[in-house]
């Protein structure tokens, strides 16, 4: 593995971890020249995912978009990116469950609600609010009633 600060090719493994969601390694390395210490991940080379957007155009899957929608969606409400990260590794199992190549970009979006709503309610109600488009404040104030109920 390439020294990301020296790009010296010898680095070594210091430590080696499964990670929560037990679909990756976390592997600590440290560069023999330089001294740096940096982290890699090792994840299960996976069948490509396409996703079918809105207007049937299909992308290739980027567990990152996800991630950076959640981001959005919790900003200042004290929720570390760790937990966000495992949420997305969870939506990624749970898609990779389905044994399809394809998926519609609206049930990776149902499934981050789902994950979003017994996480945090505000963050839920603004990632819906993106992903489901409001434009009325009708359509706001019904989500809000729907969250309220119980599941």
């Amino acid at each position: 593995m390439k020294c990301p600060y020296c790009l010296n090719q010898d680095t070594k493994v210091i430590e080696t971890r499964v990670t929560e969601s037990d679909i990756s390694i976390r592997r600590r390395r440290e560069c023999e020249k330089c001294g740096n210490r940096f982290t890699t991940f090792e994840r299960i080379e996976n069948t490509p995912i396409a996703v079918i957007k809105k207007d049937s155009t299909r992308q290739p899957f980027d567990r990152n978009k996800i991630l950076s929608g959640l981001i959005r969606a919790c900003v200042k409400r004290n929720i570390s990116t760790k937990i966000l990260e495992k949420i997305v590794d969870d939506i990624e199992s749970e898609i990779r469950n389905f044994h399809s190549s394809e998926i519609k970009s609206n049930e990776i979006g149902e499934i981050a609600l789902k994950k979003l709503r017994d996480l945090d309610k505000v963050a839920y109600i603004r990632f819906a609010s993106v992903y489901k488009q409001f434009d009325s404040i009708k359509q706001f104030t019904s989500e809000l009633s729907e969250l309220k109920k119980p599941l």
